[in-house]
């Protein structure tokens, strides 16, 4: 270790008092200035903590908007769902109706055609009845009728003419 006699040739001495001197020299300057950089910097941050404040109310804002939004949107909703259900329902008991009205009129309709076969059908019966019946007639008069008992229908048919013409 060195020693020295007196305090003042110490280097060390030296290096604290200038030091000492460069602090009180320049130190209000550098004080100033780290000073004004640390308000810069703190209004800085008030700033950026005001506008976070500010975003933050924003956005408070729109969630009660939204949530107000999302309420209308669910209440309209439901009115939607119940005017869909009230024209489903609607729509299904027309469309039972359109479909009893339809078979209805095809019951009527199978019901008339039935009516007519069973109308044509008599008609053939009685066509071909009448027909069956016309030539057992032809037989039996062309077997049982000969030319004198012919002249003798004839006459009568004649004699009884006038009065079957007045009860007419």
């Amino acid at each position: 270790m060195h020693s020295y006699e007196h305090f003042w040739l110490d280097p060390k001495f030296w290096v604290a008092v200038s030091f000492v001197l460069f602090f009180l020299l320049l130190g209000k300057k550098l004080w100033g200035a780290i000073g004004g950089a640390l308000d810069g910097k703190a209004e800085t941050i008030r700033k950026q903590l005001a506008e976070a404040s500010r975003l933050r109310a924003e956005a408070e804002q729109m969630l009660k908007d939204a949530e107000a939004e999302r309420a209308t949107a669910a209440k309209d909703a439901e009115e939607l769902l119940a005017r869909a259900t009230a024209e489903a329902e609607r729509v299904g008991a027309a469309a039972a109706a359109e479909a009893e009205a339809a078979a209805k009129r095809r019951e009527r309709m199978a019901l008339d055609r039935i009516a007519a076969a069973e109308a044509s059908a008599v008609a053939d019966v009685r066509n071909a009845a009448a027909d069956i019946a016309g030539a057992a007639a032809r037989a039996v008069l062309t077997e049982t009728l000969d030319a004198r008992a012919d002249a003798a229908l004839v006459d009568q048919s004649v004699t009884e003419l006038p009065k079957a013409l007045r009860a007419a």
